[in-house]
């Protein structure tokens, strides 16, 4: 039986046939999933979908708010068959990266509040209250490596069940059209492995994209909703690493310098320069822009990581001619680097029911281990998990962008670590300043202070 709507005017229920998440039109159509980089930004962009009429309420009830928007249809199938097999009620919901956080809050504090939830290193302080431990739960056990899971002092707090990864996707057989050209001066893809052959690359590509058929060698840096994370948040954690690096920690440091902010700049300025749309427009360019840009093969490169792959698969860049480069900025030491890693984690909410915690660990376990259900998650959302029995068992993607990161893995190139930033506040300040320095209504000292003193400031403020 459908709940009632205790938990947001923007979540409702269907029990005669499954709630499929809202697609949204891209502007040439070709775009096959999500509604929503973030269903424009809204704060309580969600749907949810009661489980089906077969629910059994003495069975116990999960509600799971996800912020993996892109793969929305899919959770809310895996949700659909665990409660056909199981009786188990589930409800999902949905919220982009850029609302999460705040939608997260508000729904800890309704009564009938998430059973289990999403959480990454940037914001997994900030919910110490609610998480469970999970030190007992079969997914921590089948863990690759248990260091992979975060603590809540001496417990379990929250799994990773996301192996995600980023860099710059590239477009193979544009770039080999590229390398085939008489007027290039790079010819093997090997040797992009720092930021002056990439700067090299780029500017020759933009400088004759009328000769290779494209609108130019990045697609848009868009700064709508749906976007701007990727510069403010995604981008920003690259010289975030070499800071951590530098001083030798892995916890989130008071205080961070101005060392990599040239580097941070170099590789911006690449994107908005060789670019397929006017750094003027880039304050309404969205997500779906980009991916657009890139699976028509308008563009070459495209920023953008594991998670994005079901938004530009099976369109006019077959997984075969997708290829990843690292973000260089123009290190020392740069050309022995991989792709910037991540993961997304399971949380438990200790505060709901002990049913209710029960059912979710089932929801877990068919997760963890049942055959449709992992081949659902390997090969319908693309998802690198970081089990065991899923390695065992074959459940390996084929997702190009995680495949991109073997031959980094063989060579030994260290991973650019996600590393934690101070809030999103910081992140949408950073975002904000880069939008203006960008459209030049702003310059680039008001970025360096936004990202090093609002470093500071937001530290002082989170803690």
């Amino acid at each position: 039986m459908c709940n009632d709507d205790v938990r947001s005017p923007a979540l409702y229920c269907n029990n005669n046939e499954v709630m499929a998440f809202h697609r949204r039109e891209t502007m040439k159509k070709i775009i096959k999933a999500t509604a929503a980089m973030a269903a424009a930004g809204l704060s309580l962009g969600l749907i949810a979908g009661c489980g089906s009429g077969n629910s059994n309420a003495d069975k116990g009830h999960v509600y799971f708010l996800s912020m993996k928007v892109e793969q929305a249809d899919q959770i809310r199938e895996l949700a659909d068959n665990f409660t056909a097999e199981t009786g188990i009620e589930v409800d999902v919901a949905t919220a982009s990266s850029d609302t999460y956080e705040q939608t997260l809050k508000s729904e800890l504090a309704k009564s009938e509040a998430p059973t289990v939830f999403d959480v990454d290193n940037n914001d997994f302080l900030n919910w110490t209250d609610y998480y469970a431990d999970m030190s007992d739960t079969n997914m921590y056990k089948d863990l690759t490596k248990q260091d992979y899971a975060m603590k809540n002092g001496d417990e379990i707090g929250a799994v990773p069940y996301v192996m995600e990864r980023y860099g710059i996707i590239y477009n193979k057989a544009l770039l080999q059209k590229y390398f085939d050209a008489s007027w290039s001066s790079v010819k093997d893809v090997e040797t992009i492995n720092n930021f002056d052959t990439l700067k090299t690359v780029a500017d020759e590509i933009q400088a004759h994209k009328d000769d290779l058929g494209i609108k130019g060698a990045f697609t848009s840096a868009g700064f709508d909703t749906s976007s701007i994370k990727r510069f403010g948040d995604q981008l920003a954690h690259v010289p975030v690493y070499y800071e951590y690096r530098d001083q030798g920690v892995t916890q989130l440091p008071a205080t961070i310098s101005d060392t990599y902010i040239p580097n941070f700049k170099k590789i911006f300025d690449l994107y908005i320069t060789d670019s397929t749309t006017p750094a003027s427009q880039l304050s309404s360019a969205t997500m779906d822009d980009a991916n657009s840009e890139f699976a028509l093969g308008e563009a070459v490169f495209l920023q953008n990581g594991t998670w994005g792959y079901s938004q530009i698969k099976d369109q006019n860049v077959p997984d075969e001619d997708m290829g990843v480069l690292p973000i260089y900025i123009g290190t020392e030491g740069e050309e022995k680097a991989g792709l910037t890693v991540s993961f997304l984690y399971f949380a438990m909410n200790k505060n709901a029911s002990e049913k209710d915690q029960q059912a979710t660990r089932q929801f877990l376990d068919y997760i963890l281990q049942n055959d449709d259900a992992r081949k659902l998650v390997t090969d319908e959302m693309g998802f690198e998990t970081p089990f065991k029995s899923y390695a065992e068992n074959g459940y390996k993607t084929t997702n190009p962008i995680h495949r991109a990161n073997d031959a980094y893995a063989v060579k030994g190139n260290y991973d650019i670590v996600i590393y934690p930033l101070p809030s999103t506040q910081w992140v949408m300040s950073l975002g904000n300043a880069m939008l203006e320095y960008a459209q030049g209504t702003g310059d680039w000292d008001t970025v360096a202070s936004a990202f090093v003193d609002g470093w500071a400031s937001e530290y002082k403020t989170t803690h």
